[in-house]
């Protein structure tokens, strides 16, 4: 099962090589309810390219729901339990009778990038983390795009060095750090779904479900 957030190069070149090998591998993306308007096109425009149907993984609550639930914009007050509930539980529900999920993780300058390891044992999942590109540098996921005419998110063109929800995530000025343009203002630069150690919430998650009229599994 390969993972894909449509948002950094990475994923989408390890989803073009994976799809040369195994045509009918299975692909999903975390719909949190919450990703940019530009990101939802794009995926249309990769399902097309590939002739895929790509697998969204909702949350159990909707929007409307978690705000009766634990208040307005929660992610404005406490983003971990935003990312439990919209994210890290969602994936963990859909992954249960899997034994391993395939990731476009790769080592960068990000300090929680840094260690990145092809294959690792996913507690939080209970199941194998694999990342085949987990030694490639930037510049070698550039290359390969380029060499390759791999689409990207037009939202990279537009200043944004990573890509996820739109309350959470901004441009990048010149000089910060690639993450520095998610959940600004927390102390906060990953979502759990990879470090679950640096998620830090009170908030019990929820399941998730998959909407068969948005997407489903190939």
């Amino acid at each position: 099962m390969l993972a894909a957030s449509f948002g950094g190069l990475g994923g989408l070149v390890l989803l073009d090589m994976a799809l040369r090998i195994e045509p009918k591998l299975p692909v999903y993306y975390l719909d949190t309810g919450l990703l940019f308007a530009e990101t939802y096109a794009f995926i249309r425009r990769v399902e097309e390219r590939y002739g895929i149907a790509v697998t969204g993984v909702q949350p159990e609550l909707s929007l409307v729901d978690q705000a009766r639930r634990h208040g307005e914009a929660l992610w404005e007050r406490d983003p971990d339990a935003c990312c439990a509930m919209r994210k890290v539980a969602p994936q963990r529900a859909f992954l249960a009778n899997y034994d391993a999920w395939i990731t476009g993780l790769h080592q960068t300058t990000i300090a929680t990038r840094q260690a990145v390891r092809s294959v690792a044992w996913d507690a939080g999942s209970n199941l194998l983390k694999v990342s085949p590109l987990a030694s490639w540098s930037d510049l070698d996921i550039a290359a390969y795009a380029d060499a390759n005419d791999i689409p990207h998110n037009p939202l990279t063109d537009a200043g944004y060095a990573s890509i996820g929800c739109v309350p959470c995530t901004r441009r990048v000025q010149p000089g910060e750090d690639a993450r520095a343009g998610r959940w600004a203002g927390f102390a906060k630069t990953e979502c759990g779904l990879h470090y679950p150690e640096l998620l830090k919430t009170n908030v019990d998650p929820v399941e998730s479900k998959v909407d068969p009229s948005e997407s489903k599994e190939i």
